[in-house]
């Protein structure tokens, strides 16, 4: 098996948005990211499409298993052979990698967040670490400013995050599933009920609004974090940072229809975002 045609295949049959961000790049770098990216869709799929808890746990038991070989050079997954096989993907620390199956084990531990605290150690580990990893992929090596990446991409990726709850209310209900803080949706007037039944409310439009509000700030603060030297290597990241902020506005615009419809932005838009801020970052 090619492993990185298996890779590319799997990132490309997604349809997501972090695709576009990896077309510009250099090819051992392209083929970095995109195995890793593979092997988070794998890591996602777990949960996803496993519907006997038991049986996603003993996947995810797998998967740190292979983590484990991973750091032994001895992977045995098409995703982590990729991975192994570029420079800089060998540079991941496995810990990093250890964490994000611990985000996916919150899936099957947690259906509701009491507040957003507690939320956000789940945003962490399914999305901050995977921003920590992606910048160090793009990075290639540290630098003066190590630090100030890291906290940029913690920040960005608890922003996409955000963003993916926003989107995906409606889908995640049909699971069960509600990530909006409960704390907040009880000060907002807004029901469980009303997520898991599908009522548009005016008290649900602004809790929307509210949660709209936090991820701009996370956005925004991301791109402040960011130091000016560093944001050529960071370009994927950046034209991330535009499709989903573009997304993101959108909803917004349609009046949060999330409990009804998954928004999406077109291939065309997606490409002229990712090319607009890959010129000029």
């Amino acid at each position: 098996m090619d492993v990185h045609r298996y890779c590319q295949e799997r990132a490309a049959a997604s349809g997501s948005s972090f695709y576009y961000s990896f077309v510009f790049l250099p090819p051992e770098v392209r083929r970095a990211i995109t195995a890793f990216y593979a092997l988070c869709r794998e890591l996602d799929d777990v949960v996803d499409e496993c519907h006997e808890r038991r049986l996603a746990e003993l996947k995810l038991a797998w998967w740190r298993e292979e983590i484990g070989r991973f750091a032994a050079g001895a992977a045995t997954h098409p995703a982590t052979r990729a991975l192994a096989d570029t420079a800089r993907g060998r540079n991941i620390q496995p810990a990093l990698l250890l964490e994000i199956v611990d985000g996916m084990a919150m899936d099957l531990e947690h259906g509701r967040y009491a507040d957003f605290r507690a939320l956000k150690l789940y945003c962490h580990r399914a999305a901050g670490v995977v921003g920590e990893i992606a910048a160090g992929i793009f990075e290639g090596a540290r630098g003066a400013h190590d630090r100030e990446i890291r906290r940029y991409a913690h920040e960005l990726g608890l922003a996409f995050q955000l963003t993916n709850i926003i989107r995906d209310v409606g889908e995640d209900a049909r699971r069960g599933r509600i990530y909006l803080p409960l704390d907040e949706m009880a000060r907002f007037g807004v029901a469980e009920a009303d997520v898991l039944s599908g009522r548009d409310t005016p008290a649900f439009q602004a809790l929307m609004q509210f949660q709209y509000e936090r991820a701009v700030a996370h956005y925004e603060r991301a791109l402040a974090t960011l130091p000016l030297p560093a944001r050529r290597a960071q370009r994927p990241g950046l034209v991330m940072a535009a499709i989903y902020r573009s997304l993101l506005d959108e909803i917004r615009r349609d009046g949060f229809p999330v409990l009804r419809a998954r928004i999406a932005l077109t291939p065309l838009r997606k490409l002229w975002l990712a090319s607009r801020t890959w010129l000029f970052p």
